[in-house]
């Protein structure tokens, strides 16, 4: 018998063709066949500086002969040490803890199970988590419960536990997200344990932006009645909003906040979820039924590490910030042109992130338009995943300006031929 690849968010039954990249560099993927493919979405919005940066790949080779893995419960190492360091100079000064995990779902777990075990510990009866309609935070338990429940999650329903869900900021409406947020903060026979957004877009609920604004007066309204905020940058970290993290932008920081994807420039797997001090002190204690228990195998491994560091040192001594503010301006450049198109409506942008819908009905992730546009885009040498009809642009911070022109011809003429 023949074992068969099962891939992620693929529906196999359709036959679609699956390419084979041999080797990438920057922002091109190369085929077996010599196809020279533009990866316009980061592969899933994880490179920031492109594939095999010679740092990165660097300090894995490096770290791989020195260390390669040890157990992190009661032992540690250099590269996890220099990391936790150096993330300080990133951070907000108040988010002086960090757990390390392995991925953006695991993060969101381990801040959802921080934020609970927070209030436990001070003997404190909160469970509930209040959530934004449209989010998304992950396929693991804890992450879908907090996600918007549809088909991302309903063959799992009695799995997810319940949450409280305020209405996403659209704008001219924010208020009502405001009012009902709360509502719920409010609710002292009920109050909630925390609150968790997608700070200024929401990424896999179909890149609907909001406003610093917005953002900033949840955050002021959780501080107002003692709930928790935690911020997940998972998507948004790393520069995607034009800042290091989103909640810069805010002027906020959140008690716990969730990072991975570009932490490690997009290499290899590694999360972070950074708390601030109280978080830590609930769990501090002699008993030892009060430390938190969460843990993987691979917690904090030191090859994983040592590209963070890696990545940490190309932000410093790299112009980072000049290739996301150009990749700004040529975005919204573009998006004038997407607005002389009839078929094109919600053209939205934050960041280096450029979004909007083909046709007029609005953003819906099952639409038939998605699997021909992917097909479409793949034909043209171009990597770009729609959310159904929603197409996005979410390049790694080095494309060029040659690469960057050619995505933005590609998708004009998907436009003029779904049109």
């Amino acid at each position: 018998m023949t074992t068969k690849i099962w891939h992620p968010f693929t529906q196999h039954g359709l036959g679609q063709p699956i390419p084979k990249i041999a080797r990438a560099e920057g922002a091109t993927l190369y085929t077996r066949d010599g196809r020279a493919i533009i990866d316009a979405i980061s592969s899933w919005w994880v490179q920031t500086h492109g594939h095999c940066h010679p740092k990165i790949v660097a300090a894995i080779q490096q770290q791989s002969a020195r260390l390669d893995q040890i157990i992190f419960a009661g032992w540690t190492h250099e590269p996890a040490q220099q990391l936790a360091k150096d993330l300080s100079n990133f951070l907000p000064e108040a988010l002086d803890h960090i757990f390390f995990s392995d991925s953006g779902s695991t993060a969101v777990e381990v801040a959802l199970k921080m934020a609970l075990g927070f209030w436990h510990n001070r003997g404190e009866t909160r469970h509930r988590v209040i959530v934004m309609d449209h989010s998304y935070h992950g396929d693991t338990i804890g992450a879908m419960s907090i996600g918007a429940r549809g088909v991302f999650n309903q063959a799992y329903a009695p799995l997810l536990f319940n949450v409280g869900s305020i209405p996403f900021p659209e704008q001219e409406a924010e208020q009502a997200t405001l009012d009902a947020l709360t509502v719920f903060c409010s609710d002292r026979d009920n109050p909630p344990a925390a609150l968790i957004v997608e700070p200024l877009i929401l990424g896999a609920g179909g890149m609907k932006v909001y406003s610093p604004a917005i953002l900033a007066e949840m955050h002021r309204i959780c501080g107002q009645h003692d709930v928790l905020f935690i911020a997940d940058e998972v998507m948004t970290g790393w520069g995607r909003t034009g800042t290091v993290f989103a909640c810069e932008q805010a002027g906020i920081t959140p008690d716990i906040l969730c990072m991975a994807k570009g932490l490690t420039g997009g290499v290899i797997p590694l999360a972070v979820t950074a708390a601030s001090a109280p978080i830590y002190d609930a769990h501090f204690s002699k008993d030892r039924a009060k430390m938190f228990f969460h843990s993987s195998s691979f917690t904090a491994n030191p090859i994983a590490c040592a590209a963070a560091n890696a990545n940490l040192q190309i932000w410093r001594d790299e112009p980072v910030q000049q290739r996301i503010d150009n990749i700004i301006a040529r975005h919204r450049n573009f998006a004038r042109q997407l607005g002389e198109h009839r078929n094109i409506s919600a053209i939205r942008q934050c960041g280096t992130i450029l979004a909007f819908e083909i046709d007029d009905t609005g953003g819906n992730y099952m639409s038939a338009l998605g699997p021909a546009l992917l097909g479409f885009f793949a034909d043209h040498d171009v990597l770009l995943r729609p959310l159904g009809n929603t197409v996005y642009i979410m390049p790694p911070y080095c494309i060029t300006d040659e690469q960057l022109s050619a995505v933005y011809r590609v998708i004009e003429e998907a436009i003029g031929h779904f049109g």
